[in-house]
């Protein structure tokens, strides 16, 4: 069940309008209209059973219902319907809660530390929503509720204020499976670009947060690396955090890498296939070239994808890494070769210069590939003419770039 992109609740929500939503829902599943049965088949468990005979199909008003309470997080009418009783009763422990959730994601330290003094029980409180997130994992900004994605910047304080109050560091909610605090902030974009995401790290970590996740969970580092937050995978590589294949690999510690590896360049037992694969594809985003090319010296498969569905190539060209990319480039590697968006590394070096990092020079990288030999598809400029992304400035030298090598308006 998806536990982010959930509709916002008004303060005092009126149960009678859900009542009459969930009514006019079942109504509306009849007609058969496309947005209406996309909002069941996103929301609804059963969905596929209920509408495959007719467009009503056997949608019942509790199905409604439950379509409804989804669509706010939640698994049951039941429990929606507990939320939103709890909200509107002035000082309930449901509503207390929220208020303290508001006050972590808008940095308002006054209002959660009066919060935590006169009811003290709320450190280790849950939300009622199918996440079941502690109030520490708001620190987090990942995985919960969409619009309390949010890091002030105060992230610290707050957590200080709730670790001091007695908040277990290590508590896990239902977010990606299961999650903690610190691989939440790890992996989130919003503490990074608010330059909170180290110092609040250390501060769980200081409290005791375990630097490679509890049992069951994926290691906040490799999480780390698999979420495009390199900065954070080496703090955690500095605070200890232990080193398998792949996680030395996408930190560049060349020196533990080549632990993993006997005389002849066969692997050692400590580590796998899948490791060195992954671990190649990550140095080749983050730039690791002195990894890269140990990797590929110990045969490393140059157009492996590793279950990621994009190789090293593609992955060189996410990060923008001009100089791995020549790197790879140098070994021949197929041009052709798609990733599972259907972008060849060329068509991901267009489609990044236009919606990833604006600080990043993807034209340089583009000219480069198309030096190697890239093939431009048709229609490039056409693509590019529709695009939002991206400045003015970026998207007349892409075009200016492509015109120069051939591409046809």
């Amino acid at each position: 069940m998806n536990t982010t992109d959930l509709k916002q609740l008004p303060a005092r929500p009126n149960l009678e309008q859900y009542r009459k939503q969930a009514k006019d829902l079942a109504t509306l599943v009849r007609t058969g209209d496309a947005g209406v049965l996309r909002r069941v088949n996103n929301c609804h468990p059963h969905s596929a059973q209920l509408l495959d005979e007719s467009p009503g199909g056997r949608f019942a008003l509790a199905d409604a219902q439950l379509v409804i309470a989804r669509e706010y997080g939640f698994e049951s009418w039941s429990k929606f319907v507990k939320h939103i009783e709890g909200l509107t009763r002035q000082n309930s422990p449901i509503s207390r809660f929220e208020l303290a959730a508001e006050a972590i994601v808008g940095g308002d330290a006054a209002t959660l530390e009066s919060l935590l003094r006169e009811h003290p029980e709320l450190v280790r409180a849950r939300s009622t929503r199918v996440h079941r997130a502690a109030l520490l994992h708001y620190v987090g900004a990942n995985g919960l509720e969409n619009y309390r994605q949010k890091s002030p910047k105060n992230a610290a304080e707050i957590a200080e204020l709730l670790l001091s109050a007695g908040a277990e560091v290590d508590t896990v909610a239902d977010i990606y499976g299961k999650s903690t605090t610190l691989g939440l902030v790890a992996t989130s974009i919003h503490p990074k670009r608010a330059g909170v995401q180290i110092p609040v790290m250390e501060l769980l970590l200081d409290y005791g947060a375990a630097v490679d996740g509890v049992p069951g969970v994926r290691t906040p580092l490799v999480s780390a690396l698999h979420n495009g937050r390199p900065e954070a995978a080496e703090f955690l590589a500095r605070r200890g955090a232990q080193l398998d294949l792949e996680a030395a690999a996408g930190v560049g510690r060349l020196d533990v890498v080549e632990r993993f590896f006997h005389e002849d360049g066969s692997l050692r037992t400590n580590a796998n296939k899948t490791q060195m694969e992954l671990g190649f594809l990550w140095a080749c985003e983050y730039g690791r070239n002195s990894v890269v090319e140990f990797l590929l010296n110990k045969g490393v498969d140059l157009q492996a994808q590793a279950n990621t569905g994009l190789t090293g190539l593609h992955w060189a060209v996410v990060g923008g890494q001009a100089k791995t990319v020549q790197l790879l480039l140098e070994r021949g590697p197929s041009l052709q070769i798609r990733n599972v968006y259907g972008a060849t590394a060329l068509g991901q070096a267009l489609w990044s210069a236009i919606n990833g990092d604006p600080e990043t020079d993807y034209v340089a990288v583009i000219e480069m590939l198309i030096r190697a030999g890239a093939r431009i598809e048709d229609g490039s400029l056409a693509w590019l003419a529709q695009q939002g992304g991206g400045s003015l400035a970026v998207r007349a030298r892409l075009a200016d770039v492509l015109r120069s090598h051939g591409a046809q308006t």
